[in-house]
């Protein structure tokens, strides 16, 4: 008897090991690990992931047998069921929620699937699966395990193609097709019958004799002159067939040129020829790729991308935010043209299932995409690099909270190839792995051409505001108009989004916050309402204040909206455009931004930081940070690394081309040293000096880092649970371990949930994992009550 192991979709720890059941006979050999069945548990019927198949069980009982089988093939390679059990195990995940991550969105819901005959023989010879048809529906219920036993062979023998219909979530888009069915005579027959002013259908008919036309689509034959009327008159006399056929959708909004290997300067040369040396050895060496802002960082990721095709292998390339894939994807599409595919979340869930399918099959070769993509099903892995490496878009913030580094990593070890982690400013973390020498650094410290890095400026706002109220400076005012009297365009950030942080009464300084969270409320001033950013809320901008009814209720702060009215104002000839999330939520309005301002139909792009890294525009010769203060206010240990990062990357916009950039930074701190070495770009001494607060404070990369985090509808009840935690800790863990908290978090009501967390930093804690994993397992017994524990193993922030 052949015994199924399977992971159930019920997350719970005691789930996380697989239930045994048994294989009918008739499906002896065919299920196989990677495919999601339904299952019975207690009382009813529930999906689950096959993770391993054997002979024999130690079960003392008559185990139950599989329900139904839900994929007719591995949903989830065999890399990928491992890299399952690694990350539950690393991130204190369910075993579930990692395989269900691993799919494209619309493949966790329930849907349909079709089975597609690959040919006429298949058809003949099954009548009682397609009954005369090339395509049908796959009806569990219309088909008894013998039959369903001939499907799955013919799956396996690649005489069938099995389709997933994502019901509702991304209906498959059916183009009508058209085929000859006249031979060579009866097409002559039918010529001789045509009246002589029917051109259309002479045209047609001549196209039947002229060559193949095996189930052609509508517009194939419209560009051939045919028309959708003519084929429908032809359908009716039997010169030809219709049929539905699948399109397969193309998340690509337009086509690119061809392009190829630009000439590599010594610093490129020595990186690329250190890559493809271990994706020839097949070595597993990670490398850290250190280079200023336009320095070529992309030309050495494409051609050892080359290599990795070259010798008969794929490629992962992943970038921190949607924003830049557009212009990452248009440069790899124009090097690897049809092999290209892209994973993130602005495409639909149709689009990713049929890039996802594309990437299954082998038919994509090279895979482009954000945090998500890592999981991205490809096989043979030559190169996984990952793009602006420092970002802390690559930590997932909910379970599981995996760190996209630490996947790559594993993915990399399992196919025996390198891992690229490429930044101007990398994290401290992986700096200091490459100083140990864990990683290898590849270092690129000149633009290309030897183009001189922007000069910088750093302006004073608590003199400024001293001479005038504007939230811009005087100088980049001025130097703002004389980029536009040059034609040149203009970058500007300013990381708030809405119209203003928050509005206030004048007279008794109340200000209107939010119903579910301790936080005030943002003005939006196209909406014409105060918006949470934390849950949702939303209510109308009040005329007069609501405790004391005054009309002098007024918004303060400076959002991206607020901002681009005063530069609309200041400069009514600019062409102006904003991007941040408000303006983004549109399907393709990322791309659309980008490619208006990359073609010069736009003088000023101004938003949040999704504008800061990664673009790359030759004609912007200025760019203004507005608020470079945003991530110092933030009482984080990270905040000083963030700031110098993100000044870094803004600044790198500009003068990436031929003419001189210029950068104005305008803060309240001019004098913090965040602030000043993103000043020269000085790397290598916020390194140094940052180094030197992280060990004092005994922060990461010294110790290592895990926040528990607890939250429920009652206060009291929350910080009482997690002082019962913080007591179990002491007890079980060390001396040495440093214990913080427990306490409030920042922003301690969210969505009418209070939040409290406890902090470990540690060195080596032997008994933590065990200890972790004790808490989650009590805390099960909690949800009952509404607690919910979540444990982030290296958090990215304590807030």
């Amino acid at each position: 008897m052949q015994v199924a192991q399977v992971i159930v979709d019920v997350p719970a720890r005691q789930t996380n090991n697989p239930f045994s059941y048994s294989i009918p006979d008739n499906l002896a050999n065919q299920i196989e690990p990677g495919m999601r069945v339904q299952v019975p548990f207690g009382n009813r019927k529930i999906t689950g992931f096959v993770v391993d198949i054997c002979d024999n069980s130690n079960f003392d009982g008559k185990l139950k047998p599989i329900s139904d089988l839900i994929d007719l093939y591995p949903v989830i390679n065999p890399e990928l069921l491992n890299l399952a059990d690694w990350l539950a195990d690393q991130t204190y995940s369910f075993k579930i929620s990692c395989l269900q991550t691993m799919l494209p969105g619309g493949m966790r819901t329930k849907n349909k699937k079709k089975l597609i005959a690959k040919n006429q023989d298949v058809i003949e010879q099954h009548p009682t699966i397609f009954h005369g048809q090339n395509e049908i529906e796959y009806d569990r219920g219309n088909f008894d395990n013998k039959t369903l036993a001939q499907i799955l062979n013919l799956q396996k023998a690649g005489e069938i193609q099995v389709e997933y219909d994502l019901t509702n979530h991304a209906r498959p888009i059916m183009l009508r097709a058209y085929k000859g069915v006249l031979n060579s005579e009866q097409i002559d027959e039918a010529l001789k019958s045509v009246r002589k002013n029917a051109i259309g259908q002479i045209k047609l008919l001549n196209i039947l004799k002229g060559q193949p036309t095996d189930n052609l689509l509508l517009s194939k034959w419209e560009s051939m002159g045919v028309t959708a009327s003519t084929l429908k008159n032809a359908e009716k006399k039997g010169w030809v067939s219709a049929t539905s056929k699948r399109h397969v959708r193309n998340p690509f909004l337009r086509p690119v040129d061809p392009s190829k290997p630009f000439k590599l300067h010594p610093d490129q040369k020595n990186a690329v020829d250190s890559i493809n040396q271990a994706i020839s050895t097949q070595k597993d060496q990670v490398f850290l790729l250190e280079g200023v802002t336009g320095s070529g960082k992309t030309e050495v990721y494409l051609q050892s991308i080359a290599h990795a095709l070259e010798m008969g292998r794929s490629a992962l390339m992943l970038v921190p935010e949607i924003t830049l894939t557009p212009q990452i994807v248009g440069r790899i599409r124009s090097r690897f043209g049809d092999q290209v595919a892209m994973l993130h979340s602005a495409m639909s869930n149709g689009e990713r299932y049929d890039e996802w399918q594309r990437i299954n099959t082998g038919k994509a070769k090279v895979v482009v995409g954000v945090r998500s993509a890592v999981f991205a099903p490809l096989k043979n892995i030559g190169l996984i690099i990952m793009d602006e490496e420092h970002d802390s878009s690559y930590k997932q913030a909910d379970n599981p909270r995996y760190q996209t580094r630490d996947v790559a990593k594993w993915r990399a070890a399992y196919n025996h190839c390198p891992v690229v982690l490429g930044s101007a400013t990398p994290s401290l973390e992986s700096r200091a792995r490459a100083m140990k020498g864990v990683y290898t650094l590849l270092s690129l410290p000149h633009r290309i051409n030897r183009h001189a890095l922007p000069h910088v400026s750093i302006i004073d706002m608590k003199t400024e505001m001293t001479k005038h109220q504007s939230v811009m400076s005087n100088k980049l005012a001025d130097a703002i108009q004389v980029r536009l009297d040059k034609h040149e365009q203009i970058i500007l950030l300013l990381n708030r989004r809405g119209y203003s942080s928050f509005l206030m009464c004048r007279d008794c300084g109340y200000v209107p916050r939010c119903p579910n969270c301790d936080i005030s409320l943002t003005m939006h001033k196209d909406t014409h309402s105060l918006n949470c950013h934390y849950c949702g809320h939303t209510e109308p901008i009040p005329r007069v204040c609501p405790k004391c009814h005054s009309k002098r209720i007024r918004g303060y702060g400076t959002g991206s909206q607020q901002l681009e009215e005063q530069v609309r104002n200041m400069f009514p000839t600019a062409r102006v455009l904003r991007m941040d999330v408000d303006t983004t939520r549109k399907k393709g309005s990322h791309e659309a931004i980008i490619d208006k301002f990359g073609a010069h139909k736009a003088d000023i792009l101004l938003g949040t930081q999704m504008i800061a890294k990664g673009l790359d525009f030759p004609e912007v010769t200025l760019v203004g940070v507005l608020n470079a203060d945003s991530a110092l206010q933030f009482p984080d240990f990270r905040s000083s690394e963030r700031t110098f990062e993100l000044l870094t990357q803004v600044s790198g916009r500009s003068g990436r081309a031929d003419k001189t950039g210029e950068v104005i930074i305008q803060t309240f701190n001019p004098d913090h040293y965040a602030i000043k070495l993103a000043q020269t770009q000085d790397y290598e001494k916020f390194y140094a000096t940052e180094m030197r607060v992280r060990h004092e404070g005994k922060y990461p990369p010294y110790y290592y880092t895990v926040k528990l985090t607890g939250n429920s509808p009652n206060e009291n009840q929350t910080a009482s649970e997690m002082f019962g935690i913080m007591n179990f800790l002491k007890k079980n863990l060390s001396p040495e371990a440093i214990i913080l908290g427990p306490t409030p978090k920042t922003i301690t009501r969210i969505n009418n949930h209070y939040y409290y967390q406890i902090i470990i930093k540690y060195r080596r804690e032997p008994k933590l994992k065990p200890t972790l994993d004790d808490i989650l397992i009590q805390s099960q017994k909690k949800q009952r009550q509404g607690l919910q524990i979540a444990i982030d193993n290296e958090p990215l922030d304590f807030m």
